[in-house]
């Protein structure tokens, strides 16, 4: 029985009793109950507050409520008890057989355990990184990356619609500076006071070069324009190949010249001066966004008749509207707190909810070697370097496991080290073992096809297992409610250390007995199937992380 299976049963409990007149409510309105493991595992497998959410309501005393819905509980098949604790909770304990039958459904489920619907009808773009193709991604694009992808990967798994956005922010004055910083390398010159003094400019500038061999010869502004143009086409395949490395995909490129080529800016203008929002005061146009809570109104196009970023973002939100995505989710670096009042302002001038049609997400800084990063600095730690000092999987995890607003500092030594000390290599060693476990297994004729008695994984370590390994569904959906990837990391470490503590207590493989190999038996090949029901889990988590599952270490 899954969590799922047993708020199944309290909804029609507590349904069946409204409308047989034993509880003053309207069937219709009782939502399906939610259960959660009990902290003291002596309290049973799962417990709920159901009779304390609905006594008031009902006119009864909750734990007269908690004590007749417990009744009724254990005429389910697969309840071994009901008791009522405390004002009128519920701790409820699942037979042997019942709680192990989990083992089963999840091993047939595969892949897919753990999925849902719980964010079905949910239609979101998910825009992250975003980084100016300038140069290379560096250690805190590195965190919206890991986070970002894991997101899009926990919505898509519990039914949303999600599409994953990077806006290319190819546009404005930083890329004329761009492209004079790659000119003056060319020309075997340092790049102006403002430019981008990165290695990387040297590479763009020599690519620029062999494509146009003429760029020397050209007018001042014509070099520019050309090394910017061919030097953002090649940082950005750059950065494509470098996330391909990740293993972080994008569903759209959105360049943010385009909008403005295209007209976007101008239309999106015109758009919003139609719904009242928009005014002209010295010589420039203004958002009024003091309207909805900004803390000044904004200007979109200056008096010199240049549009503003601003004017870009007011374009590109509502592209995003048009595009049919009902919610926009912004993941943006720590030096956007400001981005937070303007963003919610436009949606709001667009007539959109900015408390549901946008949510903008703010990621603090990373450090490493306790030494801040920043992308225009000469000791700059980038993605690259990451990926091949450290490893992708190792960087992903450890960047997925704590949440987005606390700030972060890594140590790249223990991040590569091959200990139980390391969470990464813990959790994959757990996979790796669930693996040696099969193969060691099928090698002493242990078929798990053979027999399966879940009413036998009866030792304390297995019911532990078992809970944890059904806590899984619910964690997925917590996760993806909440854009919270870190959930699923640190359940995956109390998984894992659930299942090394099984392993050391309960034999999966017949062991020696007196001199001579104990015969197999329907208890060996039953804990086979909570050892791959173990490794499916550990797999499929973390693969919503973006981290490989190895079968061997």
């Amino acid at each position: 029985m899954t969590p799922e299976d047993l708020s199944e049963a309290l909804h029609r409990i507590l349904t069946d009793a409204a409308a047989s007149g034993d509880l003053a409510l309207e069937a219709d309105t009782i939502v399906v109950p939610r259960v959660a493991r009990p902290k003291n595992r002596e309290h049973g497998d799962w417990s709920t507050n159901v009779a304390l959410q609905l006594a008031k309501r009902a006119g009864i005393n909750p734990r007269d409520l908690a004590t007749a819905i417990s009744e009724r509980l254990l005429t389910v098949d697969g309840i071994a008890k009901a008791d009522v604790a405390g004002p009128g909770f519920l701790n409820i304990t699942l037979d042997a057989a019942s709680a192990g039958e989990l083992a089963r459904q999840i091993v047939e489920a595969g892949d897919s355990f753990g999925r849902g619907a719980s964010e079905s009808g949910r239609v979101v773009n998910l825009e992250f990184i975003s980084a100016n193709p300038t140069g290379p991604l560096h250690i805190g694009h590195t965190r919206w990356a890991a986070l970002g992808d894991a997101m899009r990967r926990l919505l898509a798994a519990t039914g949303a619609d999600v599409t994953a956005e990077y806006y290319i922010n190819d546009a404005g004055a930083q890329m004329n500076r761009y492209g004079a910083s790659v000119l003056a390398r060319a020309r075997g010159e340092e790049p102006p006071a403002d430019g981008y003094p990165g290695p990387d400019v040297a590479v763009r500038a020599q690519e620029v070069l062999a494509q146009r061999p003429d760029l020397l010869d050209l007018p001042e502004d014509e070099a520019v324009a050309v090394a910017r143009d061919f030097g953002c086409q090649a940082q950005l395949q750059a950065i494509k190949d470098t996330l391909e490395q990740f293993g972080v995909r994008f569903d759209v490129w959105f360049s943010e010249r385009g909008l403005h080529q295209g007209g976007a800016v101008e239309k999106a203008i015109a758009r919003l001066r139609e719904q009242g929002h928009v005014f002209d005061a010295e010589g420039a146009i203004w958002l009024r966004t003091t309207t909805f809570g900004d803390d000044k109104d904004r200007v979109l196009v200056r008096a010199n008749g240049e549009p503003t970023y601003f004017a870009s973002d007011a374009a590109y939100y509502l592209s995003k509207k048009d595009r049919g995505f009902t919610e926009k989710i912004y993941l943006l670096g720590a030096d956007h707190h400001g981005y937070i009042g303007r963003l919610k302002a436009i949606a709001a001038c667009a007539g959109d909810d900015p408390d549901f049609n946008i949510e903008v997400k703010i990621g603090q800084l990373v450090d490493i070697g306790g030494e801040r990063m920043g992308k225009r600095r000469g000791n700059a730690i980038y993605l690259d370097d990451l990926l091949e000092w450290i490893g992708s999987d190792a960087v992903r995890y450890s960047l997925a496991r704590f949440p987005a607003d606390s700030p972060l500092s890594l140590d790249g030594e223990e991040m590569r080290k091959r200990s139980n000390d390391n969470p990464v290599f813990y959790v994959q060693y757990a996979h790796a073992r669930t693996c040696n476990v099969s193969r060691l297994a099928a090698e002493d004729g242990v078929n798990r096809d053979d027999a399966f008695e879940p009413s036998l994984l009866t030792h304390e370590t297995e019911a532990a297992l078992l809970a944890t390994l059904g806590d899984y569904p619910r964690i997925v959906a917590q996760a993806a409610r909440l854009l919270e990837p870190h959930r699923v990391a640190r359940y995956l470490e109390d998984l894992a250390a659930k299942y090394h503590k099984w392993y050391d207590e309960c034999r999966v493989r017949p062991g020696m007995v007196d001199g001579e190999l104990e015969p197999t038996t329907d208890l060996h090949r039953t804990r086979l199937w909570l050892n791959d029901a173990t490794r499916q889990v550990l797999a499929n988590g973390l693969d919503l992380l973006g981290v490989s599952a190895p079968d061997r270490l």
